[in-house]
This record gives C-alpha cells, sequence and structure tokens, in this order.
C-alpha cells in the first residue's frame, strides 16, 4: 500500500498545528508526526480526495498562513532497513526484542522479530509502551487480542507471558504475512493470525484487547473494540499523542471503561483501562 505524506507548516505555529491535525483528522489520515515545527499527515494514495482536501475548513482560517508539500512513500522494505541501522531492544529489563541474527539475551523475555514491510520492532515509542503494558499486564491463561498486530510483537509477547489463546489481526497483507512468520519464529502456537480488521472480531470476547493503531481508527471502532472486551477485562490503546488523550478517555467512558494505567514517551501515549 502506497501512501502520500503531507507535511504542512503553518504560522503561528501554536495554535496553528494543532488546528491542522484537527482538520486532517476528518480525512483518512491515519498517522500524524510533528518535528521541528512541521506537521507530517499520512494517508493512504487509495483513501486521498483531492476534493474533500480542497473542501477542509482549514483553507479558510483567517490569521494564519499554511503551506504544504506532498510525497509519495511506496511500500518499503523495512527488514532490509532494519539490518542496516538495528540494534536490540530491551522494554523495561523484563524483554529483549531482537533481529535473528542478534545473539538471545542471557535472561527475561526474548521475542524474535523480523520486520519486512510491518510496523512494530519495538524502536517506536508506541510499541515499546505496548509491550510494557503487557509485561505489567498478568496474561496466563488469558485469552487476548491484538488487533493492528503489525510484526506481531504485542501478541508474541502476551503468549510468552503465558496467554492461552491470542488472536492476531491486520488488514494489510505484508504484515500478515510476516506476523505468521514471526509467530511461527517464536513458537507460539496459541497465536491465530488473521488478515482483516474489526469485522474478524465476531461473537468473540476477551480478557486482554490491545490495539496500538491510531487516534482516528481508535475512536471509530471503539464500540467493536468495547464489545469484545469481557467484564474485568482491559483494553490498551497507543497510537496518538499525548493531546488526544482526553478523546480516547471520553470514548472509552462511554463504553464502560475506567482509565488503570497511562504511559507517555516524547509525547506518545498509551493508555490501560479497565471494563467495568
Amino acid at each position: 500500500m502506497d501512501y502520500l505524506e503531507f507535511a504542512l507548516t503553518v504560522s503561528p505555529a501554536d495554535p496553528g498545528l494543532e488546528i491542522a491535525q484537527a482538520a486532517l483528522s476528518t480525512l483518512p489520515f491515519d498517522t500524524f508526526t510533528m518535528d521541528d515545527g512541521v506537521l507530517r499527515a499520512y494517508i493512504p494514495q487509495e483513501s486521498f480526495s483531492q476534493e474533500d482536501f480542497d473542501g477542509l475548513f482549514l483553507w479558510d482560517l483567517e490569521g494564519f498562513q499554511i503551506s504544504y508539500q506532498v510525497t509519495k512513500i511506496p511500500q518499503r522494505n523495512w527488514n532490509e532497513e532494519w539490518e542496516k541501522n538495528f540494534s536490540p531492544i530491551e522494554v523495561e529489563g523484563q524483554a529483549t526484542i531482537r533481529a535473528p541474527f542478534h545473539p538471545a539475551p542471557a535472561s527475561g523475555m526474548d521475542i524474535l522479530i523480523e520486520p519486512r514491510m510491518s510496523f512494530g520492532t519495538g524502536h517506536h515509542q508506541t510499541t515499546y509502551m505496548m509491550v510494557a503494558h503487557v509485561l505489567d499486564t498478568d496474561c496466563a491463561g488469558k485469552d487476548v487480542c491484538d488487533m493492528g498486530c503489525g510484526t506481531g510483537v504485542l501478541a508474541i509477547a502476551a503468549a510468552k507471558k503465558g496467554a492461552k489463546n491470542v488472536l492476531a489481526a491486520d488488514i494489510d497483507s505484508w504484515a500478515y504475512e510476516n506476523a505468521k512468520d514471526n509467530v511461527a519464529a517464536n513458537a507460539c502456537p496459541q497465536i491465530r493470525v488473521v488478515q482483516g480488521g474489526a469485522e474478524v472480531l465476531g461473537e468473540q470476547t476477551f480478557d486482554l484487547f490491545l490495539a496500538n493503531i491510531n487516534r482516528n481508527i481508535l475512536l471509530r471502532y471503539m464500540a467493536d473494540y468495547a464489545r469484545a472486551v469481557r467484564p474485568g477485562g482491559f483494553l490498551v490503546m497507543s497510537g496518538f499523542y499525548t493531546p488526544d488523550n482526553a478523546a480516547i478517555e471520553q470514548e472509552a467512558a462511554k463504553h464502560g471503561f475506567t482509565q488503570v494505567k497511562a504511559l507517555e514517551k516524547d509525547r506518545w501515549s498509551a493508555l490501560k483501562f479497565r471494563k467495568d
């Protein structure tokens, strides 16, 4: 799947950049980053509508100067990039995420990951925090769902924490194939990998539901995720910035969830909720 990257500069930047992100969030942009005063927004090329983009209220704002550049981002061979630059990641002193060509750790959980064209090596702040949440959760004998699994790293961590059954799902075909291979490499037969989104849940319910996706998708499918969590179970989400916490918390509360733990890393957030 090819993406379009929109790099926006807004003057004045405060609160212009946050207003710009709010406007773009009404369209199928699924990832945002903000570096050195530039807002970068990513959207699948097949989902982009120039008419909808031109119709955003953003362009009618008074008192702001806005410019942007568009770059096409093709699928990349993340495995090749990873082998060039990757070093093992240690999470909370309890787990090591490494490639097969790295030596095994002397102790702790050992997770083998080859990302290929999928997301989830532990280097990104959201993946690191989600793994930390899994490590902090009693998974023994539990049923777990990893929605938007990417490489399958969260599903694998849950399985190695003793989960009885794990469903790992991703809409992307590359992620689906990659997750299957990583699950096999980690000898986790209790993980079932499927291709698809919330529709694959059916009537299944889980003790722990993991979703490291993005703000828009989380809000859009919160009702589906909530239905799939058993009473007393946990919903753990990331893929959004700390200013988005209020919107995530509000939507989760509508479906009977109470926040029990929050992690933050470089303005990224990962929230854990318990179903009442």
